[in-house]
């Protein structure tokens, strides 16, 4: 297995092998890119490397010995994590301090050790400022590594300290290879779940539930309709983002896929007003979407697009469920009757 169970990231990888080999791999990285493309299983393959006892090659994991199967089971000593805790929405100053006390102790196997921030995007200034002195003097012997989808929410001081590693979603290819590997081997499901994930696995491999489609079927039914019950839609929405739990990642999960649904279906319904065939859509879906489109305007559509991207970059912005779903589902209001919007 080793490197070859990462897709996608190819470019990556060998950036960090030739920094191996000049010895010039840095103390502290932050991977960037959108959930669900590979950051943390990245991370994960490249403290295997870095801690193996029997490397085949450079910077590779064997996969065979304690070391390596201790990573694989989240179990290695010289391994540290720190996770917004459920039902948290930032990274608390007490946890932040305990991953730093951990970072600072005697590796306990050989001479090296790896930290790992899984949400760095939920630092708020405390815990990042708690954070600042062990990323300015990273101890002797380790690898700093945070993931985030973006930049806009780190303080400057974490970003001048930390080489940017930025990860781009997958491409069609690699999304099949890795789909099917997780039992999704009909092509014209892949095919969807690909468009509709915007290249993140994670994020397709969620989808792949009939309880998400029969969602999405409601949601684009409704904003399509003739006469529409945008407050009743709105509800249903943010029940939809509720039913994921605590779990706020989840929730955003939730919150982006009603997005990308939409996404998706205004890009189909143009294709279909401009008399271009579009696969897997036909019946009263086709019909549905097509008449939407022509009574909306091309360009009306086009704007509903962008309302719909610009609102998803707002989720990761950690922007309040219920003020993503008004200003999306608003615009959809004015091309019908005027209707309140919103719980």
């Amino acid at each position: 297995m080793g490197w070859d169970r990462i897709r996608g990231h190819d470019a990556v990888r060998d950036n960090f092998l030739a920094a191996h080999a000049r010895g010039r791999l840095g103390q502290a990285y932050l991977f960037a890119g959108p959930d669900g493309i590979g950051k943390r299983l990245f991370a994960d393959e490249l403290a295997k490397a870095l801690l193996c006892e029997r490397p085949p090659a450079a910077l590779t994991a064997c996969d065979a010995c304690p070391s390596c199967a201790q990573v694989n089971a989240g179990s290695h000593p010289d391994v540290f994590r720190l996770r917004t805790p459920e039902g948290k929405h930032e990274l608390p100053i007490d946890e932040t301090r305990a991953f730093t006390a951990r970072m600072a102790l005697k590796s306990s196997r050989g001479a090296k050790k790896v930290g790992v921030v899984e949400d760095a995007d939920d630092f708020n200034e405390e815990s990042a400022n708690a954070f600042l002195k062990t990323l300015e003097e990273p101890p002797p012997g380790s690898l700093l590594i945070l993931l985030a989808t973006g930049i806009d929410s780190q303080l400057p001081t974490i970003l001048s300290r930390c080489q940017l590693v930025r990860f781009a979603p997958l491409g069609p290819a690699d999304m099949a290879v890795v789909l099917a590997e997780h039992g999704v081997t009909d092509r014209i499901q892949a095919e969807r779940l690909a468009e509709v994930s915007g290249g993140s696995v994670g994020r397709a491999l969620a989808l792949n539930d009939p309880g998400l489609w029969t969602f999405r079927q409601k949601l684009v039914d409704g904003v399509t309709a003739a006469r529409p019950n945008f407050t009743g839609l709105a509800q249903a929405w943010q029940q939809f983002v509720d039913d994921a739990g605590k779990d706020t990642a989840a929730q955003r999960v939730r919150l982006s896929l009603g997005l990308r649904f939409l996404v998706e279906s205004l890009r189909r319904a143009l294709r279909l007003a401009l008399g271009v065939v579009v696969d897997g859509v036909a019946g009263e879906e086709g019909d549905r979407l097509r008449a939407f489109a022509e009574r909306a305007g091309p360009d009306r559509v086009v704007d509903l697009i962008e309302r719909c991207l610009e609102a998803d970059a707002h989720v990761e912005r950690r922007v309040q469920v219920a003020l993503v779903i008004e200003s999306v589902l608003e615009p959809f209001a004015r091309l019908g009757a005027p209707v309140r919007v919103g719980r």
